[in-house]
């Protein structure tokens, strides 16, 4: 590297990339860009001012198969590890899987939607809310939220695991699919409400998952809402747990939601027909089942291993016995926002059409991911929900920072941490929601390869290798996010 430096081929190679991407940036059309405005016809603000005078709960649920029935005839792209990796058969479905929660205070619904995908664009589900609410189907709606499970398993919705990294690897007539399968399965949560009771526990996920990135530092809880309805029918569960649904490895050529279908499998069992939710948190740095290194080269291994990891989240969703009951009170509100983006690779294929997300450029010709962030609570102070559109790094819901000494930048970490900002009793983060904008990384261990940033992976002084920059909108993105949601949250009347 000394010799690198010495010939100047990182300055070099920094200043060809930033000339090429200047002359590209030069012949994109103007066209391509957008603003917040034409952007948020569809996003719902939700609440201007929060209130806990709910009379009581109603909620629904419904889901929709979205694998394609010509998945054996048809080319479709499993998402998550390589590109040119075409599914060959199906192990278990993709869903997706929507809940309607009302306290009946007059002010309207709100929907949770998981997607059994590795994730899915804010343009995208701009295009599912336009279905639900033109279809007229859900009066005075005020939040409509959508997430992916990020499943390693599924149909590329994103486009980055085509053919090769240039090429699309999203299918057209599957993705329109998608779309009308996931509003349908909202309106039909609408219509499926019924009246009952709403409670929430927690259990330790101890040691079933683990963290790969320094510092050692996760949400170890695992959240389960569980609604009661009021005529005996089947119960629905909303889980939340931090971790990569991976546990099929990088070898895979199945189509599954992973882990959580077997997890669903468990409780099911146990309860007789209970509905199921799975929505993911904060995954960032990186959490993941324990035994990945075992499966990621072992196809046949992470064949046992998702349904045994599976088994094992279900049994402990089961065994929650600390539930409370919670108050008939929802409140959410909703921000747009723009994330500047230095991760130049993601501008390239975004260019090229192979991401979609909707991008704004200033004046200064600087480069921005137009996306949102929210917050929700339920009961009267009980549950703070923050909604993040991408993998955040759990230290920044905590804010237990690696120290100046152990970061990779030598600083320190100067953030507003998520748990700083609600005044709930229990908090947890829903990852992957309303968009996927990759790792969102505390820019004082934000590290990048010195001559080929975000392209090539870094290794930093300490042997620390730093992949996740390469999947991340750049060293600005916490510092946004987070600004964002403290804002939106100071903003509640």
């Amino acid at each position: 590297m000394e010799f690198l430096r010495f010939l100047k081929l990182p300055n070099l190679m920094r200043g060809i990339i930033s000339g090429l991407l200047s002359l590209i940036i030069l012949f994109v059309p103007v066209s391509i860009y957008t603003n917040i405005e034409d952007t948020s016809e569809y996003m719902l603000t939700g609440d201007e001012t929060f209130s806990y005078n709910g009379k009581k709960w109603t909620v629904g649920f419904a889901k929709e198969v979205l694998t394609p029935d010509d998945i054996n005839e048809e080319t479709y792209y499993i998402a998550g590890y390589n590109t040119n990796n075409p599914a060959k058969s199906v192990l278990d479905d993709m869903y997706a899987k929507a809940t309607y929660l009302d306290d009946n205070s007059g002010r309207g619904g709100v929907i949770i939607c998981a997607i059994d995908c590795v994730g899915i664009s804010r343009k995208d589900i701009n295009d599912i809310r336009k279905i639900v609410i033109e279809s007229g189907k859900i009066p005075d709606i005020k939040s409509i939220n959508i997430c992916a499970t990020h499943t390693h398993s599924a149909i590329d919705t994103q486009g980055l695991w085509g053919k090769n990294f240039l090429s699309d690897g999203k299918n057209l007539e599957f993705m329109n699919s998608l779309k009308e399968k996931t509003a349908k399965a909202i309106i039909s949560a609408y219509e499926a409400r019924k009246d009952g009771a709403l409670y929430f526990g927690t259990a330790e996920t101890e040691n079933l998952l683990i963290d790969t990135r320094a510092p050692i530092e996760f949400d170890s809880n695992l959240t389960r809402i569980r609604f009661d309805p009021a005529d005996g029918s089947d119960d629905t569960y909303i889980v939340n747990v931090a971790c990569h649904a991976e546990c099929l490895g990088a070898r895979t050529t199945v189509v599954s939601a992973d882990f959580p279908a077997y997890m669903e499998k468990e409780i099911v069992e146990q309860t007789g027909g209970a509905n199921v939710v799975f929505i993911n948190g904060a995954i960032g740095g990186l959490i993941t089942c324990e035994k990945l290194d075992d499966v990621l080269r072992n196809f046949e291994l992470g064949l046992e291993y998702v349904k045994e990891f599976g088994k094992d989240m279900g049994e402990l969703v089961m065994s929650v016995n600390n539930e409370i009951a919670l108050q008939p009170a929802i409140n959410v509100k909703t921000k747009a926002i723009e994330i500047k983006c230095d991760n130049i690779a993601l501008m390239l294929v975004r260019f090229l059409g192979v991401l979609n997300n909707d991008i704004s450029r200033d004046e200064n010709k600087n480069i921005s991911i137009i996306s949102e962030v929210s917050y929700m609570e339920l009961g009267n102070k009980q549950i703070g929900i923050y909604m993040i559109p991408g993998e955040l790094s759990p230290e920044l819901e905590s804010g237990k920072f690696l120290s100046a000494e152990e970061s990779a930048n030598g600083t320190e970490a100067d953030y507003k941490s998520l748990s700083e900002m609600s005044q709930c009793k229990h908090n947890f983060v829903i990852g992957l929601c309303n968009d996927e904008l990759g790792y969102i990384i505390p820019e004082n261990d934000f590290y990048l390869h010195e001559w080929f940033p975000y392209f090539n992976n870094s290794v930093d002084e300490s042997g620390r290798k730093h992949y996740e920059e390469t999947n991340s909108l750049g060293p600005q993105a916490a510092g946004t996010i987070l600004d964002a949601m403290d804002e939106l949250i100071s903003s509640v009347e």
